[in-house]
């Protein structure tokens, strides 16, 4: 189904012009893409050119992606070191964030956090809901870690990691377990995802089958990865990257609402 006016009752801006002003193309280009049937506000597809939006209020998809409709808004990816504090100020005189947020006009906050310990990938952003809905344990958001752990990992570890764990504040489970290369010097490399978002739960579900871990590094957030990025280095979320967490914090927010 088409239509010609989004469902915004405070129309503001021209169509196109939220999309040129977002980065998504040029005007012009802008104009094409909704002429092609490409681009929806509220869940409608546009396809009229003097259609008005307000990129406050008015959710916009461009091939079912949400754009960054609000440019204030900024989206960072860190490959946090260890020994670094995953906070803006620590009371105990520890190396924190400020190193790395220093250099953005915007004032930047984490994502969440990582441990003093454990490094990767860390989100810093000034985009209070999004940091709220991705955050928060509740929304299970999907990660990937790089455990290296004491010891020979069996199989049968790997299965019972799989088929769930009993810890003091109830089960746990990872989506995949995998080991990576061969062990060595009595120790081995793990790949874990998993969706809990309950504090040092790596480190706590390894300490329960009994492979301590030795180092432990995020490589992945959601639909967020790493790559090349070097340790202690920061980038910029590309358009892509930043569609894919508006649309992840958006889901989220939308299971939130119909919980209350």
């Amino acid at each position: 189904m088409t239509t010609a006016l989004p469902v915004s009752t405070m129309p503001t801006d021209r169509l196109q012009k939220v999309l040129a002003a977002a980065g998504v193309a040029s005007r012009r280009a802008s104009e094409i893409l909704i002429a092609q049937g490409r681009v929806a506000v509220n869940g409608e597809t546009v396809t009229e050119l003097g259609s008005r939006v307000d990129p406050e209020i008015d959710r916009i998809t461009v091939d079912g992606e949400p754009i960054q409709s609000d440019v204030s808004k900024r989206y960072v990816m860190l490959n946090k070191p260890t020994g670094v504090v995953s906070s803006l100020a620590d009371d105990r005189g520890r190396r924190d964030l400020r190193d790395f947020v220093s250099g953005y006009e915007e004032r930047l906050f984490n994502v969440g956090r990582l441990d003093f310990e454990t490094s990767g990938l860390l989100i810093l952003t000034n985009d209070g809901d999004a940091a709220h809905v991705l955050a928060h344990p509740s929304f299970e958001v999907a990660k990937t870690y790089l455990a290296k752990v004491s010891g020979l990992v069996k199989g049968s570890t790997l299965r019972e990691m799989k088929n769930g764990i009993a810890l003091e504040d109830g089960p746990i489970s990872v989506d995949r377990v995998s080991i990576v290369g061969e062990p060595s010097r009595g120790q081995t490399l793990l790949e874990i995802t998993l969706h809990s978002g309950r504090n040092r739960i790596v480190r706590r579900l390894c300490d329960a089958v009994g492979h301590p871990v030795v180092e432990l590094h995020r490589k992945s957030f959601g639909p967020l990865s790493l790559g090349s990025l070097s340790l202690g280095d920061t980038r910029d979320l590309t358009k892509v990257e930043v569609g894919q967490v508006l649309a992840l914090a958006r889901d989220s927010d939308g299971e939130e609402a119909a919980r209350d």
